[in-house]
């Protein structure tokens, strides 16, 4: 009876009310004999109501998220995190900043292996809008919170996107001497990543991390739901493909 009443629930919300609506409007145009403009509606409606179910944005994301599978015994001479988004005035054990969540999400999967493999850790990011917070300088601040030592971090704080996380991150691993880089990042950032670090002549070891859909997808009512959160993964998906074929065919 729970997932009924959420399943319910959910069309009064934003953004579900909307295609409630839309599609009453696509009724009564349909009654008044505009069913032309009534069809042409209903289908958008249709369209935009799938997109904002977790049922399609899970099978979105996740084909992006299945192109690199994590590896169980991963090998190589330093772990490169790359960021993703930090807040510069937000309070953290009484100093200021941290990372969001996909962030946080890589920062914990490279601290973690860290204690498995004792390797140095490049983190790489800058404060990439007014307001931000310089990713690798509360990465690193954080990884040491974690127990990393700080004298095994390095930091790229000139970074503000994909392209130049591969850019600088290449430019201080051959001033270092490393060359078989463990890259961690978000599982759906991942095939943009491998292919900017690839144009840099760099071979990564891929290590996804952050996922947002089950490898094996799940079937149930909710999964109709309409949803803000869903929506906004489809046009995360959309981005990113888009990302890709900028990265792949115009840089």
């Amino acid at each position: 009876m729970i997932y009924i009443l959420k399943f319910g629930a959910s069309f009064l919300m934003v953004p579900g009310i909307f295609y409630v609506l839309l599609f009453i409007i696509s009724a009564l145009l349909w009654r008044k004999n505009e069913r032309r403009i009534a069809g042409i509606m209903a289908g958008l409606t249709a369209v935009f109501y799938l997109f904002s179910t977790s049922l399609i944005s899970g099978l979105l994301i996740g084909s992006l998220e299945d192109e690199y599978p994590q590896p169980a015994d991963p090998e190589g001479d330093i772990i490169i995190m790359l960021g993703g988004g930090a807040t510069a005035d937000t309070p953290s054990l009484g100093e200021k900043g941290d990372l969001t969540s996909a962030a946080g999400n890589r920062l914990l999967m490279t601290a973690q292996l860290y204690n498995l493999l004792k390797l140095p850790v490049l983190v790489s990011g800058s404060a990439v809008f007014p307001g931000s917070g310089c990713e690798a300088e509360l990465a690193k601040r954080d990884l040491i919170r974690l127990g990393v030592p700080e004298e095994k971090i390095y930091t790229d704080t000139e970074s503000l996107n994909t392209r130049q996380n591969a850019v600088y991150s290449a430019q201080l691993m051959r001033e270092h001497g490393f060359n078989r880089p463990i890259l961690v990042t978000s599982a759906f950032h991942m095939p943009r990543s491998v292919l900017n670090f690839e144009k840099e002549g760099v071979q990564v070891v891929p290590f996804p991390t952050d996922y947002m859909a089950n490898s094996i997808p799940t079937y149930h009512l909710n999964k109709f739901a309409p949803s803000s959160d869903a929506l906004f993964e489809v046009d995360r998906f959309f981005r990113e493909k888009l990302r890709i074929a900028v990265t792949k065919y115009l840089e």
